[in-house]
């Protein structure tokens, strides 16, 4: 028999992916060409290894399969550019995750960041091509503690993030092109949460330095990832939005994980920017129209436990914000 392929899409998973395509046109807008721009985020639970096959099998490992890679295509192929986290060192999902998506699409990714809190983890970013282009920034964001240093100091943060933030520049694609530059990061669990206030506290300030040095470009700065922030108004959530990070209001009260309990949502994903002039720190010049997170288990769930299905697709969901593009 012929080796499957993932671009040969088998009857029966034609007829989800089209249902799915249905849900999705409900939630996520459509692209406007030189209308509106559409970022996403998506936590996709060990993206690495894949099984080669269009039908799941009890023995099959990794769980993850084909069937799995084409329903994310799915959702990613409704965004311009999308964060992704988690992304392994083993590039196999990945690599079929853009096959799926087409020749139209392309990523930037990070090396696989070692030791125990690194979890052989990428940062990853994927582009629609047609919609938006790199426009000359890529970075990991490595923080500089001195005694001299201003914000960042000796004790606040005493080693550096477990997995580096890692910022992309791109411009839209169209005779009048919008310049963003996207910052996204996997926050370390740690042991108990407090341990996390660190690394958020150090983000948020060097987010706020690095806007002010770079609003002479007059870039649009935006953060999004996996903060693992547990809620709104504790002091993950302060820590994150002390230098005046703010996500959009839509977000404030979506569940962030298919584990989370209704009335007890965590807020561990987020988007956000700077909406209030500081010194010369970049108010974010786009108007957002919408944000809001797409959920995908009551059409992919079927028969399986929800943590079987966190393996084939993920256990976050994937958020999103669309902006509507400056008219000149």
């Amino acid at each position: 028999m012929p080796e499957e392929q993932i671009t040969d899409t088998p009857a029966a998973a034609g007829a989800a992916l089209a249902r799915l395509a249905q849900e999705l046109d409900q939630v996520i807008p459509a692209k406007r060409a030189d209308r509106n721009l559409l970022i996403g985020t998506w936590n996709l639970r060990a993206f690495g290894g894949l099984t080669k096959s269009w039908k799941a099998r009890p023995a099959d490992s990794p769980k993850r399969n084909f069937r799995d890679i084409a329903c994310i295509a799915e959702v990613v192929s409704r965004f311009d550019v999308v964060a992704l986290q988690e992304v392994r060192g083993d590039l196999r999902a990945l690599r079929h995750l853009l096959k799926r998506l087409g020749e139209h699409w392309a990523f930037l990714l990070t090396d696989v960041t070692k030791g125990p809190a690194g979890n052989n983890e990428r940062l990853a970013f994927l582009y629609d091509t047609r919609r938006v282009k790199p426009s000359g920034l890529a970075c990991e964001l490595v923080v500089w503690i001195a005694e001299d240093s201003p914000t960042i100091t000796e004790g606040s943060l005493d080693r550096q993030f477990a997995r580096t933030p890692y910022a992309c520049s791109f411009a839209t694609v169209g005779p009048n092109p919008t310049t963003f530059i996207l910052v996204t990061l996997h926050v370390d669990w740690g042991n108990k949460p407090g341990d996390r206030i660190p690394e958020l506290k150090a983000i948020a300030e060097w987010l706020a330095n690095w806007a002010e040095r770079e609003e002479e470009w007059n870039h649009n700065l935006i953060a999004l990832g996996d903060f693992n922030i547990d809620g709104i108004d504790d002091d993950l959530y302060n820590a994150f939005t002390s230098t005046g990070l703010e996500p959009p209001p839509g977000l404030a009260h979506l569940p962030r994980t298919i584990f989370d309990k209704p009335q007890a949502n965590h807020h561990y994903d987020q988007i956000a920017w700077f909406n209030t002039k500081v010194k010369k720190r970049p108010v974010l010049n786009l108007a957002c129209s919408k944000a809001a997170s797409f959920d995908f288990v009551p059409e992919l769930r079927g028969n399986q436990t929800l943590n079987t299905l966190s393996w084939h697709i993920s256990d976050h969901y994937p958020l999103f914000v669309e902006f509507e593009l400056p008219h000149h």
